[in-house]
């Protein structure tokens, strides 16, 4: 047995043994591994959440939600937060199951709506929000004076929840000509989100047609709409007697800012610069404020 001489190991002088100044004091913040990476970034907050919706029809929102996700990181525009449930949206205390509870032996609260600058839904069905949820998103938007943006079947979500139709300004009727490449007429050629965009551009996509209610030009400023002269109109689908199908609007809900665009269900319009740069501008806008929405009859088309 080796053994273990005390005397060796010099005691230390009482000079030595008092605390240095500050080391009593209370640490500055948390480890650094603990520090919020994003506290400087504008956050924008992702529910992909097609459980309560269609099961098959829009399984490219994974590649949608990564392409913003991507287009924010590199221009350093926002950072997001990708989710597949609703928990988030909230502005009351977010806590995991088990050992993550509150209470639980590794509890860890989480973040609400309180920690994001905008919200954007690529969601389908009525989804699982309960009532306080859904008005905190409301309040969010409205009187917080922050963002919300809706990609594609965002307008075929909570429809029976009737003030998020009107918080997002349409709902969805159908989309009569499927997946097809449809001229557009842009309508606000001076908005950053139509910068890659110009009359008689083509986009591949499932175009949608809203219903008359909510959707109104007194209220939303379209960006474009399509070209109906390039579309089969006698189609059983085709319910609007009015040429009005929007690709993109912009509106202002109390002192918040709403984008949506009807565009993002084929994987080909998110490889599409044109489509990343409408939706890149949408979010920087939904996010930032800049020019003020301007509703205004629908626009003649080009000769």
């Amino acid at each position: 047995m080796t053994a273990i001489c005390l005397a060796a190991v010099p005691m230390a002088s009482a000079a030595a043994q008092q605390p240095a100044p500050g080391a009593n004091a209370a640490p500055a913040g948390p480890p650094r591994s603990y520090r919020d990476p994003y506290a400087d970034k504008k956050r924008l907050l992702i529910i992909a959440d097609l459980s309560t919706g269609n099961q098959s029809a829009h399984i490219g929102s994974s590649h949608a939600v990564s392409v913003i996700e991507q287009i924010g990181r590199k221009t350093g525009a926002y950072i997001s937060i990708i989710r597949t449930d609703t928990d988030l949206v909230t502005k009351g205390e977010v806590w995991g199951t088990g050992a993550y509870a509150k209470g639980g032996p590794r509890q860890a609260r989480g973040r609400n709506l309180d920690y994001f600058d905008a919200v954007l839904f690529y969601t389908n069905g009525e989804t699982r929000m309960t009532p306080q949820q859904k008005q905190d998103l409301l309040d969010f938007v409205a009187k917080d004076g922050k963002g919300f943006i809706g990609v594609h079947t965002a307008t075929a979500t909570a429809v029976s929840w009737p003030e998020y139709s009107q918080m997002l300004g349409g709902n969805f009727d159908n989309h009569p000509w499927g997946i097809t490449g449809a001229k557009i007429i842009v309508e606000r050629p001076d908005f950053p989100a139509m910068k890659k965009l110009k009359t008689g551009s083509v986009l591949l996509d499932e175009h949608y047609q809203m219903l008359p209610t909510p959707y109104s030009r007194a209220d939303v400023d379209v960006l474009a709409r399509l070209d109906t002269r390039g579309l089969d109109l006698t189609l059983p689908g085709v319910h609007r007697k009015d040429g009005d199908f929007p690709v993109a609007w912009i509106k202002s809900y109390g002192k918040g800012r709403v984008f949506y665009s009807g565009l993002g269900h084929p994987d080909a319009a998110w490889d599409d610069p044109r489509v990343q740069a409408l939706f890149l501008e949408g979010i920087k806008w939904a996010i930032n404020g800049g020019q003020a929405p301007r509703p205004h009859p629908m626009t003649p088309a080009p000769k």
